[in-house]
Parts: C-alpha cells; sequence; structure tokens
C-alpha cells in the first residue's frame, strides 16, 4: 500500500521538476511514512512520486519507482497483487529472473513480458501507471472494483495524477475551482460521481478501466465488467456453496504480509465471516478491533463483536468515542477524504482505524461489499418488491395523469416532509428508474427547493443514473433487475463513497484495507445468479449468505436485526451539535456562497427537531461545508 503521484508533460517547455514531485509525494507522505523516492526520465516528459507503506519484502529491493532491468519501463503502484508468487513462478518458468521478493516487480516484469494483457492475471487491489521511455506512452490502470483511488488531470499535453487529489493541486498550473456540475451528484449520491470530481478539472479513472496517453491524445476503455451470462442452472444449495469456497479463497489470499494483520469486527456477518474464515487458517490469535460510544447505546454492536470474539479467541480491543471526539476531526476528515464524504460513518471509522494503527496493526481485512453483492439492504428489497406490484401499476397510468398528480402532490410536501416518497413518486411519474444507487440523500425535489441559483442543476443526478442504465444496456441488453442494481452499486457507491472511506481514513492511519468480499472472481459469480437464488425469500436480506455460512457463524449472529456501521448524528444535530449545525449552514466559506438558500436550510432543522430524522442530510451539508473551508 503506497501513495503516488506522477506528471507527464508533452509539451517544449516541461514543468517536471525534482522539488515539484518531492512536494507531490510528501503531501501524501501518510499514505506511506516508510519511504519516498522521485524519478523523472531521461527527457523529462514524465516524473514519478512515490510514497512507500511496506507490507510485502520490507527491504531496499522493494523501492520504488521501479524500473526494468533494461531501463525501458517504469512503475508506480499502490494496491497488492495476491496472486503475484503465482504469476513470477510463471514468469521464471519462461527464463526471467527476479531481484527482489516484491509484486511490485513482478507487475512490471509481467507488463514488460504480457504487456496489457498482465492485467487480466492480476488478482488483487491496484491503481498503477507505467511510462515507457522508448514509445514516450503512459499506461495506468484501476483495479476492478475501484478499491484502489487514481486522479488525475489532463489538459494540452499536461497529465497530472495522484493517489489523492491534494497531490495534484500542488501543481502550479492546477486551480482550486468548485465543480458546480458535480454538486448536484454529491447532494445526491453522498460523492461525486465515478468520472468527475468536486474539482473542476480533476477527474477520477473510473473502477475497471484503463488509459494509454501519449503526444497524440489519451485511449480510455473500460476493460472489465461483472456482468455475464445469468447461471439458470445452478441451485441454491450450490451456489451458497460455491459461495463459501470463494470467500475462503478470497480470505486465504489477502492474508499475505510481511507485517501484522488483524480484522475489523462490528458483530454484524460480515465482519464476523472475516474473523471465522481467518481462524480456520491462523495459529495465533486475531487480532480484532471494534469503535462503539459512550453514551449512546442503542447504535453500538459491542456485545455482538464481544460475543464473535470470544468464540473465535481473538486479541480484541475496542474504543468508545463520543460528539465531543467526532466534532474534534471533522476539518481532518475533510482534508483527508479530498472530496466531502456525505457518509458520517467516517468519524467512528477515524477512530477505529487510529486504534488500530496504534495497535501495531498495518494490514486490515474489513466487511465492504457483502450487502451489495447478497441483498443486504433493506432499501433493495424493498425496491424489488415495489417494482413487481405498486409501481408496476401506477406506471400503467397514462404520463400526462402522473406528472399531473405528482405536481398536485408536492404542494403537500411542506406539511408532510416527506421528500424521500416524493422523491420516488417523481421517479414513477417521468418514467425513471427507480434505483439510482443507494437511498438519495436530497432527491431532485429537495434540490429544486434547495438552489437559490442556476449553478445547481437538479437534472444532473438523473443524467448520471441514467448514463449507468445506458452502460448496463450497451453491456447486456437482459440484465436482470439485481444484476442491474449490483452494477449501479458497485460503480457508485461502493467504489465512491465506501470504498474511498475506508481507503482514504484507512490510509490517514498508515494503514491497509483488505476486500475479501471484492475479489472479482466472487463478485463475477455473485453477479451471475439468478434473482431467484439472489432472493428466494423476498422479505430476508442476505437469504443466500446466511443460509450458506450455517455451521460457521452461530445463528444469533446471523440472524440477528440489522444495525450497520453508523454514527449518532440525528441526537448530535438535536443536541451538542446545533451550534456546529447553524455555523457550516449558515456562517461557514460554503453558506455564503449563497448556493443553497436559507429557507430550505432553516426547515431542514426544523423538520428535524420535530423528531424526524434529518441528521444525514444535515451532516451531508456540514461534510460539504467543512470541505469546501478546509480547501478554498
Amino acid at each position: 500500500m503506497c501513495g503516488i503521484a506522477g506528471v507527464v508533460d508533452f509539451r517544449t517547455n516541461s514543468s517536471i521538476t525534482p522539488r515539484l514531485l518531492q512536494n507531490m509525494g510528501d503531501e501524501i507522505i501518510h499514505r506511506g511514512p516508510d519511504a519516498g523516492s522521485i524519478w523523472s526520465s531521461e527527457n523529462n516528459k514524465c516524473g514519478f512520486s512515490h510514497r512507500r507503506l511496506s507490507i510485502i519484502d520490507l527491504s531496499d529491493a522493494g523501492t520504488q519507482p521501479m524500473s526494468t532491468s533494461d531501463g525501458r519501463y517504469t512503475i508506480v503502484f499502490n494496491g497488492e497483487i495476491y496472486n503475484f508468487q503465482e504469476i513470477k513462478d510463471e514468469l521464471e518458468s519462461k527464463g526471467l529472473r527476479f531481484i527482489s521478493g516484491s509484486d511490485t516487480e513482478v507487475l512490471i516484469e509481467g507488463y514488460k513480458y504480457y504487456g496489457k494483457e498482465i492485467i487480466d492475471k492480476l488478482i488483487g487491489m491496484w491503481a498503477f501507471a507505467i511510462w515507457d521511455s522508448e514509445e514516450n506512452e503512459l499506461f495506468a490502470c484501476r483495479d476492478r472494483i475501484g478499491v484502489k483511488p487514481f486522479y488525475y488531470y489532463y489538459q494540452d499535453g499536461l497529465f497530472i495524477f495522484a493517489s489523492e487529489i491534494k497531490a495534484i493541486l500542488t501543481h502550479p498550473e492546477v486551480s482550486r475551482e468548485l465543480n458546480y456540475k458535480e454538486l448536484p451528484n454529491y447532494l445526491t449520491y453522498a460523492m461525486s460521481s465515478k468520472k468527475e470530481s468536486l474539482f473542476a478539472g480533476i477527474k477520477k479513472l473510473e473502477s475497471g478501466s484503463l488509459i494509454t496517453l501519449n503526444k497524440s491524445g489519451m485511449d480510455w476503455r473500460k476493460y472489465w465488467t461483472p456482468l455475464t451470462k445469468i447461471n439458470n442452472n445452478i441451485s441454491f444449495e450450490d451456489a451458497g456453496q460455491e459461495t463459501v469456497r470463494l470467500l475462503r479463497e478470497a480470505v486465504k489470499s489477502r492474508m499475505i504480509s510481511d507485517v501484522p494483520f488483524g480484522v475489523f469486527l462490528s458483530g454484524g456477518i460480515d465482519s464476523s465471516l472475516n474473523v471465522a474464515l481467518m481462524a480456520e487458517l491462523m495459529d495465533r490469535p486475531i487480532d480484532t478491533y471494534t469503535v462503539g460510544f459512550k453514551e449512546l447505546e442503542q447504535y453500538n454492536e459491542l456485545k455482538y463483536a464481544r460475543k464473535v470474539a470470544k468464540q473465535f479467541g481473538t486479541n480484541h480491543r475496542e474504543i468508545l468515542i463520543d460528539d465531543k471526539d467526532c466534532k474534534e476531526i471533522i476539518d481532518d476528515i475533510a482534508w483527508h477524504t479530498d472530496e466531502p464524504n456525505g457518509d458520517p460513518v467516517c468519524m467512528p471509522l477515524y477512530y477505529l482505524s487510529k486504534l488500530t494503527h496504534e495497535s501495531g496493526t498495518t494490514v486490515i481485512q474489513v466487511g465492504e461489499g457483502s450487502d451489495e453483492q447478497f441483498v443486504g439492504y433493506s432499501w433493495m428489497l424493498q425496491g424489488y418488491n415495489l417494482q413487481n406490484s405498486y409501481w408496476k401499476y401506477y406506471q400503467m397510468l397514462p404520463k400526462a395523469l402522473r406528472k399531473t398528480g405528482y405536481k398536485i402532490a408536492t404542494k403537500f410536501n411542506p406539511i408532510l416532509n416527506q421528500d424521500l416518497a416524493f422523491e420516488y413518486l417523481r421517479r414513477a411519474s417521468y418514467d425513471e428508474e427507480f434505483s439510482w444507487s443507494g437511498v438519495p440523500m436530497f432527491g431532485q425535489f429537495s434540490i429544486e427547493n434547495m438552489k437559490n441559483d442556476d449553478r445547481l442543476d437538479p437534472s444532473i443526478p438523473y443524467q448520471y443514473a441514467k448514463s449507468l442504465y445506458n452502460e448496463i444496456e450497451n453491456i447486456k441488453t437482459d440484465a436482470e433487475y439485481f444484476e442491474k442494481i449490483m452494477y449501479i452499486e458497485q460503480q457508485q457507491r461502493l467504489a465512491e463513497v465506501l470504498l474511498m472511506r475506508v481507503d482514504k481514513i484507512g490510509m490517514a492511519h498508515h494503514l491497509e484495507a483488505r476486500v475479501p468480499f471484492l475479489d472479482h472472481r466472487l463478485v463475477e459469480f455473485t453477479t451471475s445468479l439468478p434473482d431467484r437464488i439472489k432472493v428466494p425469500d423476498k422479505s430476508e436480506p442476505k437469504s443466500l449468505l446466511k443460509k450458506a455460512i450455517s455451521g460457521i457463524l452461530p445463528d444469533d449472529i446471523i440472524y440477528r436485526e440489522k444495525m450497520g456501521f453508523a454514527a449518532p448524528v440525528h441526537d448530535w444535530f438535536r443536541g451538542p451539535w446545533k451550534k456546529l449545525a447553524h455555523y457550516h449552514l449558515f456562517e461557514s466559506k460554503f453558506a455564503k456562497t449563497g448556493i443553497i438558500n436559507d429557507e430550505f436550510k432553516r426547515n431542514l432543522i426544523k423538520v428535524h427537531n420535530s423528531g424526524k430524522k434529518r441528521g444525514s442530510h444535515i451532516y451531508n451539508l456540514v461534510a460539504l461545508s467543512a470541505w469546501y473551508e478546509r480547501y478554498f
């Protein structure tokens, strides 16, 4: 796990200097505190900067940027290739020789031998860039699921990239400007889209894609999709057995490390299953880590985590936090996440990562990705059932009648304050897809009411959602309902909200997170399962996974009510965080831009204080304000 940055400058007067590359690396030193190096090509058209967090081969032989023996190819790489030893053996059988035990050397030598096809052989997580000094060409790639970040700026022959946006901002030709086109996406999805950031001109290399850059321009393409042929012949029992087999393999492969590793343990199915499967492979206690809240115990899952820790004999540690602790780090979170992340879980995750690092652990296994594959969110089942009932019948009505009905209904919303219900009614009335990725924070109805001027375009989130469904249509015209939902989730909320949350907050504490549930082989398998296998019981989330792991975990862990990893912002914004909310909503730098009108914000707080839960909505705006204050 590392931090990477670099510049390719095809202009006559290259902007690349040792000082610039050093500054870019220094800006992300938290990602790699163990070592840092820079490199420039002989013609000064390309320069790389690298910060190293030593995980595999702790010797200097694993130092980056790393070049092939002939000097033609040079790489900067962030991530882990879990099957690097198998690829290394294969290359050695063909006559290649290696001087280190690092996966980086296997990757660069594999690229030299196989070219871009090396990607198809990789199992792991990665974001890397390779410079070809003979062709004067850059090749960059982000892993299939998007576990590792890759941001870039490209204009007039100047290409700048990094693991974090803050490193790109050190370049003197990159100005800090708010990307107003992405603001509605943030307000809806709690994060910008998979292609753009909230900084104007700074983009994302989306998950499962690659770029080739030379003097003639940039070529982008998608190299992987989870959408495959549906396996209609598989039985429910066989699907469960194969799921467990693939999970065991994924957990095992993610245990390669030359430094201590452990598990984030919430006591839910996913993290508990990580512990159980790791325990099968270890001859020492697993290090497990849990976070809870000092006063609001209804948000805690500590008793479940303790039960799992006791059953599997883990070396268990906990940290308890409160509103004061979380208030102190809002500014730090804004800095480390690069963009505002509207998920309040960033706060407890910050302290959980801090505890883990201070306890001596460098690699952690996490449970992200399970809910998306096994239909673990209640809104997924609700949407599925709604699609086949009220939604279907409502859409049989003439469209003109539906639109008229929606416009009449919205007149009652100030009284009812049911923005989410009105958002779904609007989608049904205008023939839009029910699911756009997760539950919308602010729907189009809300954005129309909050906007103060044309800089905030309420239609943009729909346009983005439509583009995701168009991608599905282009890949697979007969995709089933949950195939579509899994694809949408994997492309947006999972990759850009949840995985970036884990990556940025973890790396703030020099911590590498690994995600067994997102092994691409498992994702391909679960995506190929028909809806009847994914949801045999239309009222039970995660039916397949729960049945499959019977006997691996106790039933009272498998079948307990889902709580979810959360932060008690609903309570805090009604109590100790009232002044914090007032400052960010009405007095901060962002508030003074006037983009969001004060009447909307006053009503939001009023509705929240009346007893309706709007804490997450308020946090969304507070995180946006804190980010704007820190970067602008």
